[in-house]
């Protein structure tokens, strides 16, 4: 008896599933289509941005290859253009390159470039600090005591790598405006 019992009980149970699945086909196939959709749709998104990555490489080292004398407006042009695709690797080497070799010489615009790593590139919390860290070392040169304080304001009051070259710069700063005591 208990063996019919147990019969009867997997019959039942394998009629409900059987009927489950024929009632719910439609949501079941529904369900099942979305989430194939969603995982192409996240492997083309990763394969779009390891196309894009490529290309800015790509554009970077022809840029940086082709470099000379004669064609540094175009250089600097092209190598904004880089910063502004907030790249975590490119655009700040763009940037240096621009700075080392002197491609922009006003000032703002390059504290503007240094604006756009910070702030908008996604970056590593110690690459971003170092990037603050350059930004405040040159411009150090022609700003006022106050804005060199705000620009190295977050490395002062941090316990990154960077602050104690930043507490190393404010006094060299003050050093080189002759203000050997504090009021």
């Amino acid at each position: 008896m208990d063996e019919d019992i147990s019969i009867i009980n997997t019959n039942t149970r394998n009629e409900k599933i059987k009927n489950f699945f024929i009632h719910n086909k439609k949501k079941i196939i529904s369900g099942l289509s979305f989430i194939v959709i969603l995982l192409i749709c996240y492997f083309a998104f990763g394969e779009y941005q390891d196309r894009k990555k490529i290309k800015i490489s790509d554009s970077f080292n022809t840029i940086t290859i082709n470099y000379s004398e004669s064609n540094k407006e175009k250089t600097a042009k092209d190598l904004i253009q880089i910063v502004n695709e907030k790249n975590s690797t490119y655009s700040p080497l763009s940037l240096y390159f621009i700075i080392d070799n002197k491609l922009i010489s006003e000032k703002n615009t390059i504290n503007e470039l240094f604006d756009v790593i910070i702030e908008e590139t996604s970056l590593d919390k110690e690459i971003k600090n170092l990037n603050i860290y350059k930004k405040a070392l040159f411009s150090s040169n022609y700003i006022e005591e106050s804005a060199l304080l705000r620009d190295i304001q977050t490395l002062l009051n941090s316990n990154s790598i960077w602050r104690p070259h930043a507490l190393l710069l404010v006094g060299d700063y003050f050093l080189s405006k002759e203000e050997y005591q504090f009021h």
